[in-house]
């Protein structure tokens, strides 16, 4: 049963490392939170003695004629390994619309050449993407994930949506949630206006409408703070929308940030914030949590299952702008608050979202896909 791998092994830990290649849409460098957790696996595993291999199944994300160059790259590639390597593992992470569309293609690829694979679900909403394809499609996308060696999620409303929705086997699912690598301790700042931090793609999603309407609300405006906003999509409209609201000043949108930036400005922040209106199970959660920040998040996704309102983050209602405004104005003016929450976070993260334990889990994994039989090359 493959939940058990989730337990520690000794006995596979003795074992030769599995070899593993991760398909990602936009690699680590472009595939957003997907490409920086992946990026956070290989990492870790490399410095483990075993290394991950990453195929970009994508590219840059507005570049179609790239996207399907990528795709027969990352089939050819396949291919390779099933005859140089042909016990490795292909850990295929998928989300909805043209994530979805490529990856009917891909695991199709790993079925007829006989390849292990894992589906890997990182999605915000991925049941609603589902309901909105055709008959036709849903029927593929079911025997999609019907067919992989195991199927992960991220948190327990997309376990459901697989058991459920798309008829994955209980058996054949595993629930991990998302790692970060440890930052270190948090240092605390004193003197300094709280820095406020939001990490993810500038989008109506992620709630960057009512986080501006937030930071320039009345009880904002008397207050010393300051603000990033790191992120890729429309930056240029959303700080012109911050000059209009008057936060020239007070808010900065520096674009997207590689993964030593973010943890650079993590290190000097008091307070992350991410009112998103739909996730899986944001990263930037896990990156506040992780640096020992007061986090202010909306009850989405998984993040209820990572985060205690008042004890290791806060919840506000999604999009609205009032209760966002009145808990970032409370944890600037309360240090105590920021303080007791800081701590919560950070002993939660330690307990919980280690990149070792997470590694060791999917090592387990790994080592028990691989003892499988493995199918013989289809004559389809």
């Amino acid at each position: 049963m493959l939940m058990k791998v989730l337990a520690d092994d000794p006995q596979m830990a003795m074992r030769k490392r599995a070899s593993v290649r991760h398909y990602v849409p936009g690699g680590c460098e472009n595939g957003g939170g997907i490409g920086r957790l992946v990026g956070y696996i290989t990492s870790t595993a490399k410095e483990g003695g075993s290394e991950h291999a990453v195929t970009d199944t994508r590219g840059l994300r507005w570049s179609a004629a790239t996207s399907s160059l990528r795709l027969l790259g990352a089939i050819l590639t396949m291919a390779k390994d099933r005859i140089l390597d042909p016990t490795r593992i292909h850990h295929i992470h998928v989300a909805g619309r043209g994530s979805t569309s490529r990856k009917l293609i891909l695991t199709e690829a790993a079925h007829l050449l006989g390849c292990f694979h894992i589906l890997h679900l990182h999605d915000y909403d991925y049941a609603t993407d589902f309901a909105a394809r055709s008959p036709r499609q849903q029927s593929l996308i079911r025997r999609m994930f019907q067919r992989a060696d195991c199927v992960v999620a991220l948190g327990q409303r997309d376990r459901v949506t697989l058991a459920t929705l798309l008829g994955v086997d209980e058996h054949r699912l595993v629930t991990a949630h998302n790692c970060v690598p440890d930052p270190g301790a948090h240092n605390v700042r004193t003197g300094e206006p709280p820095l406020i931090v939001f990490l993810g793609r500038l989008s109506e999603r992620k709630g960057v409408p009512e986080l501006l309407l937030a930071l320039s609300h009345p009880v904002m405006k008397e207050l010393r703070w300051r603000a990033v906003l790191a992120g890729d999509g429309p930056v240029e409209d959303y700080r012109r929308q911050a000059a209009n609201m008057g936060l020239s000043g007070l808010v900065d949108m520096p674009g997207w940030l590689g993964a030593d930036e973010t943890r650079a400005l993590c290190a000097r922040a008091d307070i992350l914030v991410l009112p998103s209106h739909a996730e899986g199970l944001a990263m930037a959660v896990l990156e506040g949590l992780s640096h020992g920040l007061a986090v202010v998040t909306t009850r989405v996704g998984a993040h209820e299952e990572v985060i205690s309102d008042g004890e290791t983050g806060v919840f506000v209602p999604v999009g609205d702008k009032d209760a966002l405004a009145a808990a970032l104005a409370k944890l600037i003016t309360d240090p105590d608050i920021r303080s007791r929450l800081s701590a919560g976070a950070r002993a939660h993260y330690l307990n919980h979202f280690s990149m070792k334990a997470y590694m060791r889990s999917m090592e387990n994994l790994y080592e028990t896909i691989s003892a499988q039989p493995q199918a013989k090359v289809s004559a389809q």
